[in-house]
């Protein structure tokens, strides 16, 4: 008997540059994001900072600013 397909989630992966120089690589964001053709930066920046929200609650450190979004090549 086949498997059934599991439902998949496509993502988009970015580079991120912080305020402070850093850089985060291979950020993952969900494709259903990339939808919107008017507001694409504006709901991929919200996407990662909600991203980083959560890791800065969880590490007790504020999140950083960030500087620069750009997509993986």
């Amino acid at each position: 008997m086949a498997k059934k397909p599991t439902a998949r989630v496509e993502f988009a992966f970015f580079n991120v540059t912080y305020e402070d120089g850093s850089q985060r690589s291979n950020r993952k964001v969900p494709a259903s994001v990339l939808d919107d053709p008017y507001n694409k930066d504006k709901a991929i920046r919200e996407a990662i900072e909600a991203q980083d929200m959560a890791i800065s609650e969880k590490s007790g450190l504020p999140p950083l600013a960030i500087r620069s979004i750009s997509p993986v090549k």
